[in-house]
């Protein structure tokens, strides 16, 4: 008998599988934490109600695609900006201050560039050397083929190459 969605264990296990993952996805959509977490809550809370209709199989479809269609309905005219938790430098550093100005501005810059780039583009890009998904995984994801997301990564490091030649 295959298990159900709607069991406590098996929902707590499809919980601590996908909740980190699905708020990365939902931060790189939003550039706002507290914003992806709730969106991350919401999608869980509607797969509890719906347990009985979601197979265990494609929970994570489910979960995906109802925070992405959240997503898309609360602010589908709004902006989408990525901010970066700085790294913390240690006290003591062998690093000259000219040296730690170019490297901030450096990432500040790699920053922009990266939230320049097309919607389609930053996620795969993000969701490829962050989460370090394969381009597979990515591509059940967003429900795209693995050519598209092939492309979309072609396309993203061609316009980060670029600017990186300009810097």
């Amino acid at each position: 008998m295959p298990q159900s969605v709607c069991e406590e264990e098996v929902f707590r296990s499809v919980f601590s599988t996908h909740a980190e993952p699905l708020i990365n996805f939902m931060y790189y959509r939003t550039g706002d934490y507290a914003a992806s977490e709730d969106l991350m809550q919401d999608a869980f809370a509607k797969l509890w109600k719906e347990c009985a209709k979601v197979a265990l199989e494609k929970s994570k479809s489910f979960l995906f695609t109802v925070a992405n269609n959240s997503f898309l309905n609360n602010v589908k005219h709004q902006k989408v900006v990525l901010k970066f938790e700085q790294l913390g430098h240690s006290q003591i550093s062998n690093e000259t201050p000219q040296f730690l100005l170019e490297e901030a501005e450096f990432k500040l810059q790699l920053e922009t560039a990266i939230a320049s780039l097309p919607e389609g583009q930053r996620v795969v890009f993000l969701m490829s050397r962050i989460d370090k998904m394969t381009y597979k995984e990515i591509a059940e994801n967003l429900e795209l083929s693995v050519k598209a997301i092939e492309k979309r990564m072609h396309k993203a490091l061609t316009t980060l190459r670029k600017t990186a030649e300009k810097l």
